[in-house]
This record gives C-alpha cells, sequence and structure tokens, in this order.
C-alpha cells in the first residue's frame, strides 16, 4: 500500500493555485522504512529510490528541498547518509488522499451544474477535502459519490479548483473534466476569477473602503495561524491583497465585503486581524473574545447568545464569477447569506439602535 502513493505524493506543480494550499496543521506520514544493521552509509534520496517504487530522483530531491524527508525525527538534505537503525520518514501536510476518499451519499446543495462544472453552495461545518480529524463526511467524499471519474488537480484532490475553510460558507466552483480543470485553475492562478465574502467584524471600521497588503505566512509561534509579515520579514509569507467594503456598522462590530485579489490560507481572517478588526467569533484568530464593547454583564450576556447563535466565524462566501472554461461566457454566482449570520447580524442591529436609543433618552 505505501509503494503505491509516491506518485501522487510526491507530484509536484509549479502553478499550483495558492487557493489549494495545504493548511492542515500536523505532518502526515507516507512513507517509514527502518534501515537494516547491514546497511551501508548511502545517501538517503538514493536510499528512499531503492524503496519506493515509481519515485524519481528529482521528486524525492524536491520533498528533501521542501523539508519533507524525515531521519530519526529530524529534518535532513538529499546528501544526508543512510546509517543502520536510522528511520527515514517523508512527511507531507497533507494525509495520504487515495486512502481517505470514500463516496459518501451526501446532499449537495448545487447552484449550477452542467457537463463540465458545478457551483456548490458549501454549508458552515463541511470541510473540504479529507484531513486530520476529518476522514469523513467532507465536499470531496459527497462530490465522488455523486459524480464519477472527477479530474484530480495538483494536489490530487478531485475537482476542486480552490477551498474554503471548514467553518466558512458559500460558493465553491467544481471542475467535472480535465479541461474544466485547467481553464479554471488557469483562471484562478492568475486571478482573472472574481470573489466577493462578507464578513462581520468587531469594532467600528472608521474607511468606508480600503485596501489591505501584507504578505501572509506560517505565525512563527502558533503553527495553528497564519500572519502577516512586514519589512525585513515579509519573505516569511507570500503576497496577499484584500479590498474591502463597509456594507453597515452595527456600533461594536461592523459588516464588511472583502474581495481578494490573492487566496491565501485564512487571507481575510489574518489581514482583518491585522488592521484591528479580528472577525466576529473567530476562535483560532481570537475572535470568540469579548473585543469591543462595554464591560456591563447585559453587554456580555448579549454577545454571548449572539456566539450561540452563530458558532462559527462570521464569513460567507458570497460571489463566484468566472469564465466557463467551454462556452468562454462570463459565469457569475450570488448566494444570500446564511440563517445564522442573518440571525446574528440582526441581533446586532436591534442592539445598536437601541443603544443609541438609551445614549439619546
Amino acid at each position: 500500500m505505501e509503494n503505491n502513493m509516491i506518485q501522487k505524493t510526491l507530484m509536484t506543480n509549479s502553478n499550483i493555485d495558492p487557493e489549494l494550499e495545504t493548511q492542515d496543521d500536523d505532518l502526515y506520514e507516507h512513507h517509514k522504512f527502518t534501515a537494516d544493521k547491514g546497511q551501508q552509509p548511502l545517501r538517503v534520496d538514493k536510499y528512499l529510490m531503492n524503496y519506493i517504487e515509481n519515485a524519481t530522483r528529482n521528486k524525492i530531491q524536491k520533498a528533501a528541498k521542501d523539508g519533507n524527508i524525515f531521519v530519526n525525527n529530524v529534518v535532513v538534505k538529499s546528501n544526508y547518509k543512510v546509517k543502520p537503525g536510522d528511520v527515514v520518514q517523508v512527511m507531507f501536510e497533507h494525509p495520504p488522499y487515495e486512502f481517505l476518499l470514500t463516496p459518501e451519499d451526501i446532499p449537495l446543495d448545487i447552484v449550477f451544474e452542467d457537463d463540465s462544472l458545478l457551483v456548490v453552495n458549501k454549508p458552515a461545518g463541511m470541510v473540504v477535502h479529507p484531513g486530520h480529524g476529518n476522514y469523513s463526511g467532507t465536499l470531496i467524499n459527497a462530490l465522488v459519490y455523486h459524480i464519477e471519474n472527477l479530474p484530480n488537480n495538483s494536489s490530487e484532490r478531485p475537482g476542486l479548483v480552490h477551498r474554503i475553510d471548514k467553518d466558512t460558507s458559500g460558493l465553491l466552483v467544481i471542475a467535472k473534466t480535465e479541461i474544466a480543470m485547467t481553464h479554471l485553475s488557469k483562471q484562478f492562478f492568475k486571478k482573472t476569477s472574481s470573489r466577493e465574502y462578507v464578513a462581520l467584524v468587531w469594532g467600528n471600521v472608521e474607511e468606508d473602503e480600503g485596501v489591505i497588503e501584507g504578505n501572509i505566512g506560517r505565525h512563527p509561534k502558533n503553527r495553528l495561524q497564519n500572519t502577516v509579515y512586514l519589512g525585513d520579514d515579509e519573505e516569511n509569507g507570500k503576497p496577499a491583497v484584500t479590498h474591502f467594503k463597509v456594507l453597515e456598522r452595527l456600533g461594536y462590530v461592523t459588516l464588511v465585503s472583502c474581495k481578494l485579489e490573492t487566496g491565501r490560507t485564512h487571507q481575510i481572517r489574518v489581514h482583518m486581524k491585522h488592521i484591528g478588526h479580528t472577525l466576529f467569533n473567530d476562535e483560532r484568530y481570537g475572535g470568540d473574545k469579548i473585543l469591543k464593547g462595554t464591560t456591563f454583564t447585559k453587554y456580555r450576556q448579549f454577545v454571548e447568545n449572539c456566539f450561540k447563535i452563530l458558532p462559527r466565524q462570521a464569513l460567507h462566501a458570497k460571489t463566484l464569477g468566472f469564465v466557463h472554461p467551454v462556452s468562454k461566457e462570463w459565469m457569475s454566482f450570488d448566494t444570500p447569506l446564511p440563517q445564522d449570520m442573518v440571525d446574528c447580524i440582526e441581533k446586532w442591529r436591534n442592539y445598536s439602535i437601541n443603544q443609541k436609543d438609551y445614549l439619546e433618552g
């Protein structure tokens, strides 16, 4: 079983869509070998070539360069000499997908479908692809049940052109053919597709609209988070640009629209926190605390009730636009805010009105 995997796990693609950047929080073992007692010193890339079927030296060296080869739990370079008793592992930030893709009869909210693609409205709480702790119930499990022979993307994820976080709701386009996969992936890579998100954020966003620029990369102390790197540190992240526009000010929170130029992992969540407006109830980035407002018990209870109504980050992928891979026509889709966000926003709307009345009274 191990040996069948290398063709997939060591595949690379320089044009991989940034939307598909991995964001699993651990490394997953794809291969493990223990060197025999009689093992003569041998470069680790040559050693792995001997053990992994269909592997090429280029792919193995790429894995080493990317820090995916470990010996005795330490990252090694391709010229490391394997010695007797060494434990050699090939680790990636994604699990071995082909073990996880079990077709499951999960209902899908299909907004549009033809022979080339489908657009789905993903509910909050549904993971897009299998990963650590989420080996079933994902969007891909549903897709491989509903559609046969989905094409793989460069990360071996069937049909997936881009992704959104587990607790983000909204629109995704899925490729049903190789032509559609290539054409759509190119649009996302070249940033010619269009996406608008709606978010509820902490604080009063003073500017009516603006642009947030700042390279995004892993947080140096918390692997579960990404952060913005500026100045001399910007090489630790990848370029990211978010355009925001205020839709409605609701006192201690603001409803904003965000359009992405790039598709970095957690981009909106990271960029909005960077400018001091963490997403409402975004646990990973500290938005599940009362970041703005009063210290009154009544206010605290009000916010706790809002958290219960919307038990996730307040983010929805509302619109999606792209050129159809076959007809070459521009297609655009819009989906309403899910009920949990509608209810939460309405509570804040009422609170802000009553607050004004109270202050004026």
